[in-house]
């Protein structure tokens, strides 16, 4: 299914409807502030499994990041991040990042294997954080590449629909996508380590 939300004027009873499709097990393709990325509930198996199907991953080596409404639900899933960390993800967040931090025992439950760190974002997105927080619980991130051309992500959502319907149980429309995927610092070690430069300005 193709549905049109319009980011601009959040129609609520669309938003329900994806959240009833990740209850049910669903994966989506949805907007960010960067690329379109597959979604799904965290706790559903065998969803996860499917995203990693799609993206040709094993499970028990999938190292996808999670997409929060805000930083109120990192506990549940992070440990001993440091105030200075947590402070200056407060400035950055929502926006272009994705933050890689020390992740807790209920990593394990979630993917499977014993998962060290976990990758957070909280995008500029008024769509994706709609839908966590109808669902009151962080999605999964695991963006879509593009591998017909010569732009690295799809940015057309009728183009993503083409690939993908018949993979995914929803595809969003929210306009136009990114080219230019979140920056990502790695916050796991004394110092910080920029993993890769995006959208996100750097300052280490």
């Amino acid at each position: 299914m193709l549905l049109r939300i319009n980011p601009d004027n959040i129609d609520d009873r669309l938003i329900w409807q994806v959240v009833n499709c990740l209850k049910r097990g669903g994966v989506i393709i949805y907007p960010t502030d960067t690329v379109y990325t597959l979604g799904c509930d965290l706790m559903h198996r065998d969803a996860y499994e499917k995203v990693c199907k799609l993206k040709d991953i094993k499970s028990n080596k999938a190292n996808f990041s999670i997409v929060c409404y805000d930083l109120s639900h990192i506990t549940d899933f992070t440990i001993n991040v440091p105030t200075a960390v947590y402070k200056m993800m407060r400035r950055s967040l929502p926006g272009p990042y994705t933050f890689i931090l020390n992740g807790n025992n209920n990593l394990s439950k979630i993917y499977g294997y014993n998962k060290k760190t976990i990758g957070i974002r909280v995008p500029n997105n008024t769509i994706a954080r709609a839908i966590v927080d109808a669902l009151g619980a962080p999605i999964l991130s695991a963006s879509i590449k593009n591998e017909d051309t010569v732009l690295e992500y799809i940015t057309d959502p009728n183009d993503i629909y083409e690939v993908y319907e018949n993979l995914v149980d929803i595809v969003i429309d929210g306009g136009p996508g990114g080219n230019v995927p979140s920056t990502i610092i790695d916050y796991t070690g004394k110092e910080p380590v920029l993993v890769r430069e995006g959208a996100g300005v750097v300052t280490l």
